[in-house]
C-alpha cells in the first residue's frame, strides 16, 4: 500500500540526479566532469526546497520556451505566406495552419462546418474558427493586414502555451524526477513539429486529463477527479481522436486494482463530452454533411507516406512479380479492406496490451500502457502524419524516461522529417530529389525506432526493477487512486492457482 499523503503525488525525499541514475547521462556528464559528487550541495535536498533562482523545473520550462522560441524562428520564412520556388519545403517549414487558413475559407469568413466541410474532428475546427474568424474580420477591409501571418502567430501562441502547459503537467507529475522533462523541452521534434498542425490542443487536453487522475483518490473530491479526467480527455478526443485510448489501460488497470466503478465514471464522462461537443454541428442538416467530412475522409483515405503499409507496398513493386499486383498494392486498391485490416491488427495488439496489463508481476504503470497503444495505433494506421510524433512526446517522457533510446528515436524522427520534405518537393516539382528508397529507408528507421521503444517499454513492464520511475516512487506517480493499492482478491486467488515450479532437490551430501 502507498504511504503518501497524496494519492499519485509524492512529494517528499530527494530528487533523482540523471547523472547518478541514467547510464548515458552518467557516461556524458564525464565531459564536464562527471556525475554529481557526494558532497554536492543539493545532492539530498527534497524537492521544491531549492532556493536558487534556477531550478530544474525553471530551467526546462525555461528550455522549452527556447525550443518553442526556435521553432518560430525556423518556421519563419512561411509565414507571410508568399510561398514561391517551393520555400516551404526546402527551407522545411510548411505548416497545416497557415495553409489552411485559406484552403478552409477562414481568410473569407467561412464558419467552420456551416459554411465549409472540415477535415479534422470538431474541437479542432472550433478551435480554428475560434482564431481565424477575428482575425477575418480585423483585416476585412484592410488590405495592408496580413491575415494569414496574423492567423499564424495567433495559433503559434496559442499553440506555445498548451507546450509549456504540457511540460508544466509533466513537472508535476514528476516532482521528483523534474529532469526528465527536459527529454520534452529539448526534443528535436518539437523544434521542428511544434505548429506544423493543431496537435497541441488535443495533447495539452489530454496532459490535463491524465494529471486530474493522477491527483484523484478517494472521497468526493476523487471522485470530483476522476469525472473531470473524463471530460478532458473527451475533449483531447475531439480534437484528435487518440487522448480516448488514454481509458483503456485505465480500464484495465482498474480492473486488476479492483476499482473498475472509477474507470467507468471517467469512459461515461468522456463519452458524453465528446457526444456534447459534437451535437452543436452533427445534429442541424445544414451541418451535418460538411461535420461528416472528418470521417468519409479517413474512410476513403489511402496509404500515406511513411507508414507500413507505404513500405511494404514499395518493397511489393520493389522485389515482386512485376507482372502481378503483390498483396499490399493490392491492399492500396482495396481501402475498406485496408481499414478492416488496420483496425483488426490494432485491436489484436490492444488485447495483447491488455494481457500484459492483467498478467505482468507487477500492475504496469499507467503511462506505460497509454504509450503503448498510441504506438501501436501509429504503427498499424495508414496515416502517419510528420507531427504525429508529437502525440509519442510525453507520453514516452512519463513511460520511459531515458536518454538513450528517446536520442535514437529522435535521430530517426529528424531523419524522416528531412525525407519527407524531399518527397514533398519532388511531388511539387516534378523531378525526385532523391529516389525513393531513401525515403522509404527513413520511413523504416523511424517505424524502427518506434518498435524499438515499445519492446522496451514491454521488457520493463515484465521486469519491473529495470523501470527507472519505479526507483524513484513506490508504485505508479500517475495512478491517482490506483496508486499503491493491491491487485483485486480475484486475480490473487487466480495467481494462487496457478503452478509453480517445483524446487530443485535437496543434494544428498556424500562420504569420501
Amino acid at each position: 500500500m502507498s504511504t503518501k499523503s497524496t494519492p499519485g503525488i509524492d512529494e517528499s525525499g530527494a530528487p533523482d540526479h540523471p547523472s547518478r541514475s541514467d547510464g548515458f547521462v552518467r557516461g556524458l556528464s564525464g565531459l564536464i566532469g562527471g556525475p554529481l559528487g557526494d558532497h554536492a550541495v543539493a545532492r539530498d535536498r527534497p524537492a521544491g526546497a531549492e532556493r536558487r533562482f534556477w531550478t530544474a523545473v525553471r530551467i526546462v520550462l525555461a528550455l522549452t520556451c527556447l525550443t518553442l522560441a526556435l521553432h518560430w524562428v525556423q518556421k519563419s520564412p512561411c509565414q507571410d505566406g508568399a510561398w514561391v520556388d517551393n520555400q516551404q519545403y526546402t527551407r522545411f517549414c510548411y505548416t497545416d495552419v497557415l495553409a489552411l487558413y485559406y484552403a478552409e475559407r477562414l481568410n473569407e469568413g467561412a464558419v467552420p462546418y456551416l459554411d465549409h466541410p472540415v477535415e479534422y474532428p470538431v474541437l479542432t475546427g472550433y478551435f480554428m474558427g475560434a482564431l481565424g474568424l477575428p482575425v477575418h474580420a480585423a483585416g476585412d477591409g484592410n488590405p495592408g493586414m496580413n491575415q494569414g501571418q496574423w492567423f499564424y502567430n495567433l495559433n503559434a501562441l496559442v499553440l506555445g502555451a498548451l507546450a509549456v502547459a504540457t511540460v508544466a503537467v509533466i513537472l508535476a507529475l514528476r516532482r521528483r524526477r523534474p529532469w526528465d522533462a527536459a527529454l520534452f523541452a529539448l526534443a528535436p521534434a518539437l523544434l521542428l513539429t511544434a505548429t506544423v498542425n493543431w496537435d497541441f490542443l488535443a495533447i495539452g487536453l489530454a496532459a490535463f486529463g491524465l494529471l486530474a487522475w493522477a491527483r484523484s483518490g478517494p472521497g468526493r473530491k476523487g471522485t470530483a477527479l476522476v469525472a473531470l479526467s473524463g471530460v478532458l480527455l473527451g475533449l483531447g478526443g475531439a480534437a484528435k481522436m487518440w487522448p480516448l485510448f488514454i481509458l483503456g489501460p485505465i480500464l484495465v488497470l482498474a480492473i486488476r486494482a479492483g476499482r473498475i466503478r472509477a474507470a467507468i465514471l471517467s469512459i461515461v464522462t468522456a463519452a458524453v463530452t465528446v457526444v456534447l461537443v459534437n451535437l452543436p454541428v452533427a445534429l442541424p442538416l445544414e451541418s451535418r454533411e460538411n461535420w461528416k467530412r472528418f470521417f468519409e475522409l479517413n474512410t476513403d483515405r489511402p496509404i500515406d507516406w511513411g507508414t507500413l503499409w507505404y513500405i511494404t507496398r514499395y518493397l511489393d513493386g520493389k522485389f515482386g512479380d512485376p507482372a502481378s499486383m503483390g498483396p499490399f498494392q493490392w491492399l492500396d486498391a482495396n481501402i475498406p479492406t485496408l481499414n478492416y485490416l488496420s483496425y483488426a491488427l490494432f485491436g489484436l495488439a490492444c488485447l495483447g496490451i491488455g494481457a500484459l496489463a492483467l498478467l505482468a508481476p507487477r500492475r504496469p504503470r499507467l503511462a506505460q500502457l497509454a504509450f503503448l497503444v498510441v504506438a501501436v495505433f501509429l504503427i498499424f494506421s495508414k496515416v502517419w502524419s510528420q507531427q504525429f510524433v508529437l502525440w509519442l512526446l510525453p507520453l514516452v517522457v512519463l513511460a520511459r524516461p531515458k536518454w538513450g533510446a528517446f536520442l535514437v528515436w529522435q535521430a530517426a524522427e529528424v531523419c524522416y522529417f528531412v525525407a519527407f520534405y524531399g518527397q514533398l518537393l519532388g511531388a511539387s516539382t516534378g523531378q525526385p530529389v532523391f529516389p525513393e528508397g531513401v525515403f522509404v529507408l527513413a520511413a523504416s528507421l523511424r517505424l524502427a525506432a518506434v518498435v524499438a521503444l515499445v519492446v522496451l517499454v514491454v521488457q520493463e513492464i515484465l521486469n519491473p526493477e529495470r523501470d527507472a520511475v519505479r526507483r524513484t516512487y513506490a508504485d505508479d506517480p500517475d495512478g491517482g487512486l490506483l496508486d499503491g493499492t493491491p491487485d483485486a482478491p480475484w486475480l490473487a486467488r487466480l495467481r494462487a492457482r496457478r503452478p509453480t515450479a517445483a524446487p530443485p532437490p535437496t543434494p544428498v551430501p556424500t562420504v569420501t
